[in-house]
């Protein structure tokens, strides 16, 4: 059995979820914050047997696409005022941990 571990940008939290709902896999889910734009996260955690990773993975991959945005980062103070130039960094997908699981139990 694996734990599919998947931190996603709250922008595909609702689509994720109802992508797993639909193909009948059950999932706990975990608000977090972090990363290096500190937007709001989404923690699934997905308890599956090995074969169905995969298709699990597969799910994740078609809903939590990557994609350009631009940020202004905080004000750098300099000798005629601030400057903040607007910057473009990649975005949104997915970061995901695949662990084995020693004993599951439904209680």
């Amino acid at each position: 059995m694996k734990l599919v571990i998947a931190i996603v940008r709250d922008d595909y939290s609702e689509i994720l979820q109802d992508e797993l709902a639909d193909a009948s896999y059950r999932y706990t889910k975990l608000a977090s914050t972090g990363g290096f734009l500190r937007k709001g996260n989404t923690t699934l955690l997905v308890g599956v047997d090995d074969d169905q990773v995969r298709p699990v993975m597969d799910i994740i991959r078609a809903t939590c696409k990557t994609r350009q945005e631009l940020i202004t980062p905080q004000p750098m103070q300099i000798s005629h005022g601030l400057a903040v130039p607007p910057i473009e960094v990649i975005s949104g997908g997915a970061t995901v941990f695949v662990v084995d699981v020693t004993h599951f139990e439904r209680i």
